[in-house]
């Protein structure tokens, strides 16, 4: 079976949408940033160099230092899709990622966002 179209997309043309989409409801690139790094365990400049060299996004994923333990607690509905029930694992953390710059959008605080126990 094809690999999703998402899984072979630069992960930096993901992440200038991610951005728009926060900056047009009054959020920030820091933002966004924070949110990546809470969930992926990169570092602001490995986050930068991973932009730089447009890394597929299946491979953001799978070489992400530490995908936080508590992005488990995210719960709801992206695209139409529970993301709880994703079944395939890269597709669910992209899912739980997108859920996350949605709350941004929305304009929930940062400390609901990155969920903590």
């Amino acid at each position: 079976m094809a690999k999703h179209k998402i899984y072979t997309m630069s992960t930096a043309k993901i992440y200038i949408c991610y951005v728009k989409k926060a900056e047009r409801k009054g959020r920030t690139k820091a933002e966004v940033d924070e949110i990546i790094r809470w969930f992926t365990g990169y570092s602001q400049e490995v986050l930068e160099a991973q932009l730089e060299k447009e890394i597929e996004f299946e491979s953001f994923f799978a070489e992400a230092p530490q995908l936080n333990p508590l992005r488990t607690l995210i719960k709801g509905v992206v695209c139409g899709v529970r993301v709880e029930n994703v079944e395939e694992p890269t597709m669910r953390e992209i899912r739980y990622l997108d859920k996350l710059i949605d709350e941004l959008a929305k304009g929930k605080a940062m400390e609901k966002i990155l969920r903590t126990e």
